[in-house]
């Protein structure tokens, strides 16, 4: 009976020492627990801030990305667009070399043609070596070509329109080369055209201003037949007496003494 009282009693003793050990046990897995749960949560707050940060952070280098990424496509349209305006920059300024280029050619055309033909002027305007009527002189080209012209109308049995153009002659070469024979055939125009009076004047003319000249001894005959016409046969024949006496060898001067002959 003593020995189950005190067994009881240390039964008890063991059950109330060990209550408060299994309540310190129990206390202590409870904080164990807490402190695990804090620091589980701390680790979740910290994994969530670090995830918060990194997509932040993430997102900031896209946004830069994105912008910088935004900045080179500008960069490289404006590039683009440099280079297509230095595209055709270099095709204007090629196309205008190209059409200086044909403007030079086209200019030193134009001058070496303008060259030829201001020779071809100056050559038609230098003096000519002209050989009439036994006589050679300079002569203008222009001169030329109006003695000529008007030759070929008296040529052509037009005896007015020459008379007309020998006056135009001589009144615009009053001191031509050409001179003395343009009197001659205007004096001959102008006895054709049974002006005799004129072409004695014109035919006398010639003797007193080219004594030596080729025509003189034909231009004394034609005088003496102006004279003829005219009814003057005393002045006829004191011509054709000057013709014989002056030049005697000539041809003019053998007609003359046959007419000397018939006037006896």
């Amino acid at each position: 009976m003593a020995v189950r009282t005190v067994w009881a009693g240390l039964r008890s003793g063991l059950i109330a020492l060990t209550l408060p050990l299994c309540a310190g046990a129990a206390h202590a897995g409870l904080f164990d627990d807490e402190e695990a749960r804090r620091a589980i949560l701390d680790l979740r707050q910290r994994i969530e801030q670090l995830k918060q940060e990194s997509e932040q952070k993430l997102s900031e280098e896209a946004r830069r990305a994105s912008e910088e990424s935004a900045q080179l496509r500008r960069a490289l349209v404006d590039l683009q667009n440099q280079l297509e305006a230095s595209r055709a920059e270099i095709a204007k300024l090629r196309g205008q070399d190209e059409q200086l280029a044909r403007d030079v050619a086209d200019l030193q055309r134009k001058q070496k043609d303008g060259a030829q033909q201001l020779d071809e002027r100056l050559r038609k305007l230098e003096p000519v070596r002209v050989s009439v009527d036994g006589r050679e002189f300079a002569a203008d080209p222009n001169e030329k070509r109006d003695f000529e012209a008007a030759l070929a109308v008296f040529r052509r049995g037009e005896f007015a329109p020459a008379q007309n153009a020998f006056v135009d002659f001589l009144n615009r070469y009053g001191s031509s080369g050409y001179r003395p024979s343009a009197l001659f055939w205007l004096g001959n125009a102008q006895y054709a055209t049974k002006d005799y009076k004129e072409a004695q004047a014109n035919f006398r003319s010639l003797v007193q201003q080219a004594g030596d000249h080729l025509r003189v001894p034909e231009a004394l005959l034609a005088i003496a037949n102006c004279q003829q016409e005219m009814k003057d046969s005393k002045a006829a024949k004191k011509t054709l007496e000057e013709l014989v006496a002056k030049y005697p060898g000539n041809e003019a001067a053998v007609v003359a003494k046959e007419r000397l002959a018939r006037l006896k």
